[in-house]
């Protein structure tokens, strides 16, 4: 009884859907095929098991071939209101390579009309078999609507530039990928995991997953390469030293091609690094390809490129895709659950960088110049990997290196800030590890992932100098002098500093010792590398501020720093004050907000130039006199 008056009602409902001013109705009624519907292409719900025809893709060059497909079934409800469909594919390359990472958006025909997407197979497949995103699903990303801008970006072209306007901070202004600790905390390893958590994809061979895009690395070195894959496997990108630096080729195509191949660029110039994949469907502006996310990152401004492949690898776990760029072109504008968009006509941000590097006498590049997509997290991690790559280069002697970057950063409508780093590889040459946690890849992140207000970094410029020696001093002890001092006067402390080579040297510091100290009879005098020391500044409440704090954040690295006290300090308004009197915080609060001073441990600073750097700390005791 149900089903003789549940059929007609459902016959009378998509009847009412066709009418004017009811495309809703009829969407939830067909929302199973996806609302996006063309002629030239074939239902889920149509297709049969045994059905032949062909897919398109690129095996060598720029120009899509057609390979033979097979329909095997459908997986029903394979994603979220998504179905899968199971194909053989039938290729002589394919039947070596079964599987290739990059094929991923190949778009697939029966009976001459599209049905989908290549995009899913098995880790170690022993046969060409692979999963098929339905085009539906993805006509349904190609018609989302896009915001006037990304992150205060113009996606579209004839936009404003983005500035100070309020137009500029319309449409989407937070990212998946924001790191989400304390302003000015940046940490980008920490990001990675935030991001892993979230992201990252099953590692089990049983497990039907989306063919991995293969991020193909061209110019890296191998300390580089491998801190890449570190950084970007949380994503589903696979980090292969397998591309190059590309360019614009005079015969490549001026438009993308259903079946051409298709690259995010990630950095270009001296270095590169392409997501590579297939694009499924063009249709005027907009490309729709991959069959899968990229990164999973909504909508987004990356810049693109038509690809040229070498070859095909065939690989027992993952075949994959060898190429570069052929011809830049467009920007990646959306990466969601079934497909990319791509749109011919948009621009991405890019952050150039420059690195000239002096004290390697004879080495044949000390120039190094290419641009970062400008994304949150993307940024800060290949600022590190290409800044590593091109010092393990340029320094490749396996011998004792002393290195100092000073970095200039510009921020749109902030001021220029120089920034300062150091490091030391005993026996080695330093590389992109270096540069994890160096001040410039904080800055960096730290600006791009404010929580005020879109940020762009404009360029970056760096100059590295290198040493060829351990250009150290290592702690051996410290001692006081002076067991018991006057509040007011100064404690004398006699530290043992050893060189790499040479003979050892003693300094005497001396240290300050404040009135409000009297009568303590244990005071902690902590000493430290000048690096190793925040200078004490109030919390960032804007991107100024922020931009602001990363000027001198640490003290000289050619320093020791002498710390004492832990008395209470408050921050308010972008000022500090130390040990305030009772009560005084609370005459700088408001009676109407909550927004009052923010507390802190405050100690006493007292710096000691050093001819070279430091390695190591200790900690000594004096006894204050009572005050008279």
């Amino acid at each position: 009884m149900r089903i003789t008056t549940w059929i007609p009602f459902a016959a009378l409902l998509g009847l009412v859907a066709t009418l004017p001013g009811l495309k809703l109705l009829g969407y939830k009624a067909a929302q199973a095929e996806g609302k996006a519907n063309r002629p030239d292409v074939m239902a889920v719900g149509d297709l049969k098991p045994g059905m032949k025809g062909y897919g398109l893709t690129v095996f060598e060059g720029t120009t899509p071939t057609k390979f033979d497909v097979e329909i095997i079934d459908v997986l029903a409800n394979f994603q979220p209101r998504q179905e899968l469909i199971l194909i053989k594919t039938k290729h002589p390359r394919l039947e070596v390579a079964k599987v290739v990472a990059g094929m991923s958006g190949s778009p697939v025909f029966i009976d001459g009309k599209m049905i989908g997407a290549y995009a899913y197979g098995w880790r170690f497949g022993a046969e060409p078999i692979a999963g098929v995103t339905p085009i539906r699903s993805m006509l349904d990303d190609l018609e989302r609507p896009l915001p006037q801008f990304i992150h205060g970006w113009p996606l579209r072209t004839g936009t404003k530039t983005p500035g100070s306007e309020k137009s500029a901070q319309a449409g989407f202004s937070a990212g998946g990928h924001r790191f989400a600790g304390l302003p000015g905390s940046y940490d980008m390893m920490a990001h990675r995991d935030q991001i892993g958590a979230r992201f990252a994809a099953s590692t089990n061979s049983a497990v039907l997953t989306p063919v991995s895009t293969p991020l193909l690395l061209g110019g890296l070195s191998a300390q580089s390469a491998k801190l890449a894959q570190d950084l970007l496997s949380p994503l589903g990108l696979d980090a292969l030293q397998a591309g190059g630096g590309g360019g614009t080729l005079a015969d490549a195509p001026m438009r993308y091609v259903d079946g051409g191949a298709v690259g995010v660029q990630l950095v270009r110039g001296d270095m590169s690094a392409m997501g590579l994949g297939t694009v499924t469907r063009v249709e005027g502006d907009l490309v729709s390809g991959f069959g899968h996310p990229m990164m999973n990152a909504g909508v987004t401004a990356l810049p693109t490129a038509i690809g040229k492949i070498l070859w095909i690898l065939a690989s027992q776990e993952r075949s994959f895709k060898m190429g570069f760029a052929a011809r830049p072109m467009g920007a990646l504008v959306a990466d969601r659950q079934a497909s990319i968009v791509v749109s011919h006509a948009a621009q991405a941000p890019t952050i150039p960088v420059h690195v000239k590097i002096q004290g390697a006498p004879g080495a044949p590049y000390t120039d190094w110049n290419f641009e970062i997509a400008h994304e949150k997290f993307l940024s800060p991690s290949f600022l590190s990997v290409v800044l590593g790559s091109a010092l393990e280069t340029t320094a490749s002697e396996r011998q004792d290196v002393t290195w100092f970057a000073s970095s200039k950063v510009r921020v749109r409508g902030q001021r220029e800030v120089r920034i300062d780093d150091f490091g030391v590889a005993v026996g080695g040459t330093p590389g992109a590890q270096d540069f994890v946690r160096s001040n410039l890849v904080q800055a960096v992140g730290s600006v791009m992932n404010n929580p005020w207000e879109p940020a762009f970094v404009e360029g970056v410029d760096v100059q590295l100098e290198l040493r060829y020696s351990r250009d150290i001093f290592r702690f051996r002890g410290a001692e006081v002098l002076d067991t018991e001092v006057e509040p007011g006067g100064e404690a004398r402390i006699r530290v043992t500093l050893v060189p790499y080579a040479g003979k050892t040297v003693q300094r005497t510091l001396r240290v300050p010792i404040a009135r409000q100290f009297a009568g303590t009879k244990k005071l902690k005098i902590q000493l430290r590398p000048g690096y190793a020391v925040e200078r004490i500044k109030a919390p960032a409440e804007n991107l100024s501020e922020l931009v602001q704090q990363f000027v001198d954040p640490v003290y000289s690295p050619r320093s020791i720093v002498a710390s004492l006290g832990e008395g209470a300090g408050f921050a308010h308004k972008g000022q500090v004050a130390n040990d305030l009197p009772a009560g005084a915080a609370d005459l700088l609060s408001s009676q109407t907000t909550t927004a009052g001073p923010s507390s802190f441990k405050a100690e006493t600073h007292h710096v000691e130039p050093l001819p070279a750097f430091l390695v190591g700390q200790d900690q000594v005791y004096v006894e204050v006199k009572a005050a008279r």
